[in-house]
């Protein structure tokens, strides 16, 4: 069942039920499958698959040519880069009939960069930020900077997405030069 005030593009594909909350925007050649859940005042770009079962929280972005597989947990607030890969197999055959879901959990207000790959059983903390072309093969804590293949420690990162400290110290400890928040103040 989905809210009556969202937006589907003429070409995007909405199969029923699936929520879709209110003010949700899903842009052309998408595909909502049956079972998603899609909350409220989203921005779905171009090309964006949701599998069945998938959880896209409230406020979320997901720029164009995403698939959001069925196992995939997205919170609220969330930024999903282009070209972004989540997967949901860790064990992938093509003739393995009794395969099984791994879930990913991306944390409220966490952001994965273009082309970046999420290898389920992960998940990625409140406020992270995952680089472009990373290829996440562990968990990502609150606040964590991370890059690379495979991804690795950076730093960390205010809850405004500036690079709050390069360094050891932990997140709490450093002070935004930008909007003056302490680590994980919100």
């Amino acid at each position: 069942m989905s809210e009556t005030d969202f937006f589907a593009h003429d070409t995007a594909i909405v199969e029923t039920p699936a929520f879709i909350g209110s003010g949700t925007k899903i842009w052309h050649h998408c595909h909502v499958r049956r079972g998603a859940s899609i909350g409220r005042d989203c921005i779905i770009g171009k090309n964006v698959y949701v599998d069945a079962e998938a959880v896209i929280g409230s406020r979320v972005k997901i720029q164009n040519n995403v698939s959001i597989y069925n196992g995939v947990t997205i919170e609220d607030d969330v930024f999903v880069g282009p070209s972004a890969t989540f997967t949901n197999d860790l064990v992938p055959r093509a003739f393995n009939s009794d395969w099984k879901i791994t879930p990913t959990h991306v944390r409220t207000g966490a952001s994965i960069g273009a082309n970046a790959t999420i290898v389920c059983g992960n998940s990625i903390g409140e406020f992270a930020m995952v680089a472009a072309g990373s290829t996440v093969t562990h968990d990502v804590e609150a606040n964590q900077l991370v890059a690379g293949t495979p991804a690795r420690h950076l730093g960390w990162v205010c809850t405004c997405g500036r690079v709050i400290s390069r360094k050891g110290e932990r997140p709490e400890l450093c002070l935004c030069q930008d909007c003056q928040r302490r680590g994980y103040e919100q």
